[in-house]
């Protein structure tokens, strides 16, 4: 598995498997999060999740849920193998030995650059995840946008919403979006995404390291799975709460379909949501954020070590 003493492919490899459990554990509370921030009319997360039960049944929860897990697995392989290779090639640059663990500066510089990285390719994924989840509430926008008079006094739970999706899957999600925004827009949101996984993936990897050095017993090479799990599920935690407000403007600007633009970029939609819903829009999903960010990290890193590992050990 290992080419040379600085670039490993094994890292990409246990990056694919922790990616692939990480998403079926996180996608549900994923879609509430994502309608929570994007979506309206929810008087709380409880009331999200009744809502989506009672209109979708359980199936609503996994919406859109075959895209992200062929492609988030993917996404999470390039994120720890270039991560950990780019840490490596930073020791060996620095120190002259790619197995010598770098400084805390070093774990910075590696995280941001994954941070960085990551959005070329987790952009369009990420959009068409949010548009799959979001596709009941876009077709009801639509189908109300062009049935309801302008002025018109008529209740809106008096008029018949249908109820077909906008998108028959993920690939036609895509066609669609080339067809009506162009490639550019399989990037919408991409600015505020920067802003979200820059620090976001720093504030990711620098406590799960804290963590894993504060629960490593002297003299003990490997971490029990139990803490390795616990690591991780704090290190998301805390990386997705701090991310939130970047997250709510990426996910409005990326729910934002052609049809139905509301914000023409990352500071208006900022100034938008501020003016119509305050200061506390930004924080919206905050909760779901730190209760998903645990068991879906904890996952994710739990079956990227006990991965790598054993890869290591053929």
């Amino acid at each position: 598995m290992q080419t040379s003493q600085s670039f490993q492919v094994d890292d990409f490899l246990a990056g694919f498997i922790g990616g692939g459990c990480s998403v079926v554990v996180g996608h549900p509370l994923d879609t509430v999060k994502t309608r929570l921030q994007a979506g309206s009319g929810y008087r709380s997360c409880l009331h999200c999740v009744l809502t989506i039960y009672r209109k979708e049944t359980v199936m609503g929860f996994f919406k859109g849920m075959s895209f992200p897990l062929a492609s988030i697995t993917f996404c999470n392989s390039v994120i720890f193998g270039f991560f950990s290779n780019t840490q490596r090639l930073i020791s060996r640059y620095r120190y002259g030995d790619g197995r010598r663990p770098g400084n805390m500066a070093d774990l910075a510089a590696a995280s941001m650059l994954t941070g960085l990285m990551s959005v070329s390719i987790a952009a369009p994924i990420d959009l068409v995840k949010i548009r799959l989840q979001m596709q009941t509430v876009l077709a009801e926008n639509l189908h109300l946008a062009g049935n309801v008079p302008t002025g018109s006094n008529i209740p809106m739970r008096s008029i018949a919403v249908p109820t077909q999706s906008l998108y028959r899957g993920p690939l036609h999600c895509i066609s669609s979006i080339l067809q009506t925004e162009g490639l550019q827009g399989l990037y919408r949101g991409a600015g505020a995404m920067v802003l979200r996984d820059v620090p976001g993936y720093m504030l990711y990897f620098i406590p799960y390291t804290v963590f894993c050095d504060l629960l490593r017993p002297d003299g003990t090479p490997d971490l029990h799975p139990g803490s390795v799990m616990l690591a991780g599920g704090l290190a998301g935690s805390i990386s997705w709460v701090t991310a939130t407000p970047a997250d709510v403007v990426k996910s409005r600007l990326q729910a934002d379909a052609h049809r139905q633009r509301k914000y023409k970029g990352i500071i208006h939609c900022i100034l938008s949501s501020y003016r119509t819903e305050g200061a506390q829009v930004f924080f919206r999903g905050w909760t779901v954020n730190a209760v998903r960010g645990f068991p879906m990290s904890g996952t994710m890193f739990l079956m990227y070590e006990l991965s790598l590992q054993f890869f290591r050990s053929l």
